[in-house]
């Protein structure tokens, strides 16, 4: 937040170099209002990564498309899986489950709604909890999806972490996978709060039906 001026680009260029950048330049800049300044900065970056020694959690499955997927279920399981979606809590965002859950899916991906052999309930956003988990007793899920949206002050953490204890409270937890999925969700994190599988950007619906169907089959559910 400073004004536009000669003042400005130095104070960019000192923050590029505090930021580990050789040679900083400013090749454009623009007052956006009074007292605040737009940069485009260009630098040398020195530092190096070992990417062969980088390790990342995943979620661990062979992703198969629809067809696939319901194929598999026919062979494999014989009946329907039933899945239950929601974006919990205080969260008001569906457009996360909605891609996944959305008969017309996202960007070519068809929603699980579509799947012949999953029967999907999306019941969209600001399910409490304890409501979530209701429902899906009733319909007999074997699958949790939640959607988690907004994560100013950790309020994911805490309400997704709520579920998992309501689940062990109620002693439902081993009998349903239970999978979350956002922006800001990663697979190390979703393990760490007592989910089965987190997924995060640039997820689909087939990434997300193909664990659950591989993982149901594996751990002998039925």
């Amino acid at each position: 937040p400073v004004p536009a001026g000669a003042e400005a680009v130095e104070a960019a260029k000192q923050l590029l170099r505090k930021m580990g950048l050789d040679n900083p330049q400013v090749v454009f800049y623009r007052e956006l209002t009074e007292g605040f300044t737009f940069f485009n900065c260009y630098g040398s970056c020195t530092h190096t990564v070992d990417y062969s020694s980088i390790y990342v959690p995943k979620v661990e499955s062979s992703i198969m498309d629809m067809e696939e997927a319901d194929r598999y279920i026919r062979e494999n399981i014989g009946r329907k899986l039933i899945v239950v979606g929601a974006s919990t809590g205080t969260d008001a965002h569906t457009v996360g489950i909605d891609a996944i859950m959305n008969m017309k899916g996202y960007a070519g991906h068809y929603g699980l709604e579509r799947y012949e052999m999953i029967e999907a309930y999306n019941l969209g956003s600001q399910v409490p909890n304890d409501e979530f988990l209701a429902k899906a007793i009733e319909l007999k899920a074997d699958a949790l999806l939640v959607s988690q949206t907004v994560t100013q002050k950790d309020i994911h953490i805490k309400n997704l972490t709520e579920l998992v204890e309501l689940m062990e409270a109620e002693g439902l937890r081993n009998r349903m996978l239970l999978c979350c999925g956002g922006p800001r969700i990663t697979h190390e994190l979703a393990k760490e709060l007592g989910y089965d599988a987190g997924f995060g950007m640039n997820t689909y619906a087939d990434d997300v039906a193909s664990f659950i169907v591989q993982e149901f089959v594996k751990r002998g559910m039925k």
